[in-house]
């Protein structure tokens, strides 16, 4: 409850999508290295990854009016898999950049940053913004976050978006028949993003989920399998006090 008890003023914060920006930096300072004679090596100059995170820390700060931040990160082995036992299973063997694991801890050492044991940085961000205590704004490029209400500030387009209660279901509902093939679940078969919007029409509802899986020979119990991968966790799916999910359930 700390980390709620910290946000309880009046100033904005900035939740920072940790995950996605720590990467970048990394990724962007690796180089490769010829030795002569067929040999090569990666490496990464980590003090230059870290003064490019920390510039764009910065920016943030500028372009949204406040020096209130929480970077989010993700904390060990992910519930989503004891969902979905192929959860991102397409990503084993995508490796992280060099000197990734060494700049996380720095980040951890020198900058407020917030996680929670088998939680993604999305799930992190989403809990928190729901929670309203306090003017926050989460700062990712990562799409899934437009299915939590509130302020999103996505900086490749430079765009600052309010995200509305029932646009952000939408969105959920949306992800739930598309499901999510880089994040390794398949959702309903045959459906992208215009079939979704014409199942969905102008009063989507979890329901409407449901019954276009069991149209397609699937069942209620597999929509929500799916739905639960697909779900953002939001304050309603979080048991503060003892710090433990409370799985997505129809309804809620």
């Amino acid at each position: 409850m700390n980390v709620l008890q910290n946000l309880c003023n009046d100033k904005t914060t900035l939740l920072i999508d940790g995950d996605i920006y720590l990467y970048q930096a990394c990724s962007a300072c690796e180089e490769e290295v010829h030795w002569g004679d067929d040999i090569w090596s990666l490496h990464c100059d980590l003090k230059q990854a870290k003064k490019m995170f920390a510039s764009r820390i910065e920016k943030f700060k500028e372009r949204l009016g406040s020096q209130e931040i929480l970077i989010c990160l993700t904390e060990g082995s992910n519930f989503r898999k004891t969902v979905l036992h192929d959860y991102k299973g397409n990503r084993k063997k995508t490796r992280k950049p060099v000197g990734y694991v060494a700049l996380v801890q720095w980040c951890k050492d020198n900058y407020p940053c917030h996680w929670w044991d088998t939680l993604e940085a999305d799930d992190v961000m989403g809990i928190l913004q729901s929670a309203k205590v306090k003017p926050t704004v989460i700062v990712s490029d990562d799409k899934d976050m437009k299915t939590i209400p509130g302020k999103l500030y996505r900086p490749m387009a430079d765009e600052l978006l309010q995200i509305k209660d029932l646009e952000a279901d939408h969105w959920f509902y949306m992800q739930c028949l598309m499901g999510d093939a880089t994040d390794g679940y398949s959702g309903c078969p045959r459906i992208g993003p215009k079939t979704a919007e014409k199942i969905l029409g102008n009063h989507p509802s979890w329901e409407l989920v449901a019954a276009t899986y069991i149209k397609a020979g699937l069942t209620r119990e597999d929509a929500i399998v799916q739905s639960r991968c697909a779900r953002i966790l939001r304050w309603c799916d979080w048991d503060a006090e003892n710090e433990v999910i409370k799985m997505w359930e129809p309804g809620r």
